[in-house]
């Protein structure tokens, strides 16, 4: 059996979630052989599933927060390429206030400077689980890119913004490939975009999610033109992604890629599935955000390919019978459906692991 779960947002990290669906598993079916194989999307969690399958060595640089506080933030240096997460320069609880219209991504510009140091091939950034909603904006700024406006003071930070000049910010990075491994394909803009749907989650009302997609907006203009071919860049899936740290990214040139594709094949996930008759993966809440480049839906997939059942574990399940199916996914099971959700957050590990024993009395050989 594998086990091959995300992190449990909160509460477990994936590492912590394999091992406790491990131990409860085993405590009703003591001679299964269970393998566990944590798994991630670009959001936390990234680089240290990363670290773990692909032995690489952890450099810890020190950078801005989204607010200004010194934040560390490890880099994964393995084989010619440096991994970083940006939610660990951007992400929630770094600081000890919420200002959604100030946050800057400025941070994790400064870690792939550090980053492009050690002269690596190629850097991957992780994007998901931020706290600013900037375009990349700050980012482009720590790497050099100047402006008639601060770009390194968030979204506000880009009023009356004119001119961007990103010459610097691509010359430090000449000759590196850069890859953005998103956790979202929403695009920069639009009802569908990184201010309108991921906002409230942010912090921000719905003036400040109107007056953020407005000033996103603005920006665009500047550093891609006003015509509609130019500005199809912001149009791209996953430019929303952590904010707009993907817009940004992409207009350094990079690639933007799902992480839950980039984790799996580092794993070598298709390998492991093979040599398993049931698929075991989780995530806090399992929903219908899961198909949109979580890395519940591309264990699943991953499984479906092979013909191997798959489940999922979570602490909250709001996914029917149809969609579920749609998935690839044979059954979910939730810990809050047993205990209730204050009790499943008060003790994950543990509630987790009963749920594991109870499921294994249905799907153990």
């Amino acid at each position: 059996m594998l086990v091959a779960p995300d992190k449990f947002a909160g509460t477990l990290s994936a590492a912590e979630a394999a091992a406790a669906i491990a131990e409860g598993w085993h405590r009703h079916a003591p001679d299964d052989v269970v393998t566990c194989v944590p798994v991630a999307d670009g959001g936390p969690g990234f680089a240290g599933v990363l670290a773990q399958a692909l032995g690489g060595r952890f450099e810890a640089v020190v950078v801005r927060g989204p607010l200004g506080t010194p934040v560390p933030v490890e880099l994964v240096v393995a084989e010619g390429t440096v991994y970083l997460e940006s939610s660990q320069a951007c992400g929630h609880g770094l600081e000890p206030t919420v200002d959604p219209m100030r946050a800057s991504t400025a941070g994790v510009g400064e870690a792939i400077l550090a980053a492009a140091r050690f002269r690596p091939r190629r850097i991957v950034v992780g994007l998901g689980g931020s706290v600013t909603t900037d375009g990349g904006a700050g980012l482009l700024a720590a790497l050099g890119a100047t402006a008639d406006v601060s770009l390194a003071d968030g979204p506000e930070g880009l009023d009356g913004v004119e001119e961007v000049d990103l010459s610097a910010a691509r010359q430090v990075l000449d000759g590196i490939e850069l890859v953005g491994a998103v956790d979202v394909t929403a695009p920069l803009l639009g009802m569908f975009g990184a201010a309108r749907v991921f906002g409230p989650q942010k912090g921000m009302d719905d003036e400040q999610i109107w007056r953020a997609d407005r000033l996103l907006d603005a920006f665009v203009d500047v550093v891609c033109g006003t015509a509609p071919h130019e500005r199809r860049i912001a149009e791209e899936p996953g430019t929303g992604a952590a904010g707009g740290l993907g817009f940004a990214l992409a207009l350094l040139g990079a690639s933007l890629t799902p992480g839950t594709d980039v984790v799996l094949d580092a794993i070598g996930l298709d390998t492991h599935v093979a040599a398993a008759d049931l698929v075991v993966t989780g995530e806090g809440a399992y929903d219908i955000t899961s198909r949109s480049g979580k890395a519940v839906f591309g264990v699943a997939a991953a499984a479906a390919e092979r013909a191997r059942p798959c489940i999922v574990l979570a602490g909250r399940v709001d996914v029917g019978a149809r969609e579920m199916r749609a998935m690839g996914v044979e059954s979910a099971y939730a810990v809050a459906d047993v205990v209730g959700e204050e009790a499943a957050l008060a003790d994950p590990s543990r509630h987790l692991a009963d749920l594991a024993a109870r499921v294994a009395r249905t799907w153990s050989p």
